[in-house]
């Protein structure tokens, strides 16, 4: 299992620090999501989630659909999010970039998102920092949101870091970014994913209308033979983990697969991760590593 951690861990941080040097201004978003979904299965991965791309005020869950027209633009801040897994142990990290290239920024605009960025790396290590076993989720939450707001911004308060477990992304403890009362304490051997995030704005996100991100929940009867055959291919090859509406149209065809998904997610069959965004549109930042709870401390596999 271990093993299978840190393995996981190492494909996660090359594809990472790979990838990182491609953002840049006027690259497609979708060649940078594929680059990072193609290399991970390369180097011997699985895909543990689609590949997310998230732009300034975009906080989460942005993957490209079929197609994707979007390119980023010099000055864009980035969060790259990734994760592999190996025997279904899963490795998840994140990082914000500040695309190259010419841009429209002001130099204190500019700062800012340097600052932003310098700041969620500040965040990361403070929550890193605190964690070992018996620590309580709610400490680790008030130490993230001291750091936050002593470099002048705020955390994304309604987003947390999560544990991990074998064919499990979400598996049941939350990390918080801000100080709250939830008891829980950690393990040693637990796994968590945790990734601050924040803002100058108001630190909290919304769900905007775009899904191009799903995870199987359970089988039910449909009537459609269609909806049969795209619900089995999705049990069939995604029956643990997330997976992108744009690797459907591999086998369907992307204007009739709209509809059953919409079936689909309406039954409750599947789960739509709707894209968010920050409440205010203040541009966002994230840092994220995958640990282990050790009994004085931790082991990062995605550094």
């Amino acid at each position: 299992m271990i093993e299978s951690y840190e393995k996981a861990g190492k494909i996660v941080s090359k594809v990472r620090n790979e990838a990182s040097k491609l953002i840049k201004d006027g690259l497609p978003i979708i060649e940078l999501v594929e680059f990072v979904e193609s290399e991970i299965i390369k180097k011997g991965g699985g895909i543990a989630f689609p590949c997310n791309v998230s732009i300034n005020e975009i906080t989460a869950h942005y993957t490209s659909p079929p197609n994707d027209k979007n390119i980023l633009k010099g000055g864009d801040l980035v969060k790259l999010d990734l994760g592999a897994e190996i025997n279904g142990y899963i490795a998840d990290s994140a990082i914000t970039i500040m695309a190259k290239g010419d841009n429209n920024l002001t130099d204190d605009e500019i700062a800012k998102n340097e600052s932003l960025i310098e700041s969620a790396d500040a965040a990361l290590e403070t929550a890193i920092s605190t964690v070992k076993a018996d620590v309580e989720v709610g400490y680790i939450g008030g130490e993230v949101e001291k750091t936050i707001n002593n470099l002048g911004f705020n955390p994304i308060r309604n987003l947390t870091g999560h544990s991990l477990e074998q064919w499990n992304l979400h598996s049941g403890l939350s990390i918080p970014n801000v100080k709250d009362n939830r008891t829980g304490k950690l393990k040693e051997g637990d796994v968590l994913a945790i990734e601050p995030f924040l803002t100058d704005g108001v630190g909290y996100v919304v769900p905007t209308s775009k899904v191009n991100i799903f995870k199987f929940l359970k089988n039910r009867p449909f009537r459609l033979p269609y909806t049969k055959k795209v619900l089995n291919h999705i049990k069939k090859n995604y029956p643990h983990l997330h997976f992108s509406f744009r690797w459907l149209t591999d086998e369907f065809s992307a204007n009739r697969l709209k509809t059953t998904i919409k079936e689909l997610s309406d039954a409750m069959t599947i789960y739509p991760y709707h894209t968010l965004r920050e409440k205010s549109n203040s541009w966002v930042a994230q840092k994220e590593h995958t640990v282990i709870v050790e009994k004085e401390g931790c082991y990062i596999t995605t550094k």
